[in-house]
């Protein structure tokens, strides 16, 4: 499971992660608060990976069982 607010979708914890490296670029947050904002950006891209990885798995299985249900015809 996703590591930060498990109940935001993939799609709500990428527009706050583009938001994130959109501060980051823009280089006017103070040192401190950089690598605070960073922290949570690291978070989010993980949250976001973790989805991403529990959809590919979901995906496999689906086409795993197209591919048997297509054998056993």
């Amino acid at each position: 499971m996703p590591s930060s607010k498990k109940n935001e979708s993939f799609e709500k914890t990428l527009t706050k992660l583009e938001e994130i490296v959109s501060k980051l670029e823009r280089g006017e947050l103070p040192l401190d608060k950089s690598l605070e904002t960073f922290e949570s950006g690291i978070e989010m891209y993980n949250s976001c990976k973790e989805f991403l990885s529990q959809a590919e798995s979901k995906i496999k299985v689906l086409t795993d069982s197209l591919k048997e249900e297509e054998l056993e015809e």
